[in-house]
């Protein structure tokens, strides 16, 4: 037994044990295997509850960056066949927008046009032109590479061809896929 001997404002002494907070000390420096495992248990529920919803979040993302992609490839097409139109050049001059040449068909972007107009980030997009009449392709699908299948998380643009299109428009996104 230890015991100390106080004398506080010279009062009679007082005596001490601490015996009794040595045992309690000794209970409380650690956690019973129950508490461990209902402690890893709710956060095994918390986490199984969690996680798809954070995984959903990631196709949201992409779903967002494919119809941020496709309001960007629409207003680059406005833009030029606004400049296009605003100049008086004729439909298939080309158009200089921040120091780039853009290619045009009947005053809208070509395929290789609309690319050169974009500023697009090609290690999260994958843009491939399709080939058609007149020499220049006529179509670009645009996929976002990191979806689950990049083929129906996509988008077209479809420029202005010989085969009667006469305005060019991007369509509405596959998002199935991302």
């Amino acid at each position: 037994r230890t015991a100390i001997l106080l004398k506080v404002n010279s009062e009679t002494p007082q005596v001490v044990d601490f015996t009794n907070e040595r045992v309690n000390m000794k209970r409380a420096q650690g956690f019973t295997l129950i508490e461990l495992i209902v402690v890893l248990s709710i956060l095994a529920v918390l986490a199984a509850t969690a996680a798809p919803k954070f995984f959903d979040l990631q196709k949201e993302a992409r779903k967002s960056a494919l119809n941020g992609l496709r309001a960007a490839v629409a207003s680059a097409a406005v833009m030029a066949n606004g400049l296009s139109v605003a100049q008086g050049f004729s439909g298939s001059t080309a158009v200089t927008v921040e120091g780039t040449s853009v290619a045009m068909l009947g005053s809208f972007p070509t395929t290789t046009g609309i690319i050169n107009a974009l500023n697009y980030d090609s290690n999260v997009f994958n843009a491939s032109a399709t080939v058609g009449f007149p020499s220049d392709a006529y179509q670009v699908t645009f996929q976002v590479k990191a979806a689950n299948t990049p083929a129906t998380c996509s988008f077209v643009y479809q420029g202005v061809s010989g085969s009667g299109v006469s305005s060019a428009y991007a369509s509405v996104p596959n998002t199935t896929g991302c």
